[in-house]
């Protein structure tokens, strides 16, 4: 597990990094969100997703069993089939279609979803320039 600062509440935002390195960004739970939203500010920019992505997340990357590609993309681009980016947009997850809750803003899940997984020790991530991908390891690891 990687060493991140904050402790994901809106007065103690993680302190992340997008998987290539190159981008700072903050993420938080908002609990009280309707729905609870998974909150992850870049700059100015906010972006919401369903809470419930990062167990989602984990668990199908779980089924999976191996590596999968983050595939991230803005929400008017389309997403690389068999990819983060593109099961966090598909009718077959288990929000049937988008995490991201504000359109317009809906796109990037397999940018900024995965670091989240891997501060809190759900998932592995890579850190490469280009064509990142992540798998998911055991809760407790």
């Amino acid at each position: 597990m990687i060493k991140v600062k904050g402790l994901g509440t809106a007065d103690d935002p993680w302190e992340l990094k997008t998987p290539p390195g190159t981008s700072d960004y903050q993420a938080y739970k908002d609990d009280a969100a309707d729905p609870p939203a998974l909150v992850v500010q870049v700059g100015k920019t906010q972006l919401r997703y369903h809470l419930r992505c990062i167990e989602d997340l984990h668990a199908m990357l779980k089924r999976n069993g191996d590596w999968v590609l983050l595939g991230s993309a803005d929400e008017q681009k389309p997403a690389t089939e068999e990819t983060v980016e593109a099961w966090g947009r598909s009718s077959s997850n288990p929000v049937k279609g988008w995490y991201g809750l504000k359109k317009g803003l809906r796109g990037r899940f397999g940018m900024y979803v995965p670091p989240v997984l891997e501060a809190i020790g759900l998932a592995e991530v890579e850190h490469n320039p280009k064509n990142n991908r992540m798998r998911a390891v055991a809760k407790g690891k």
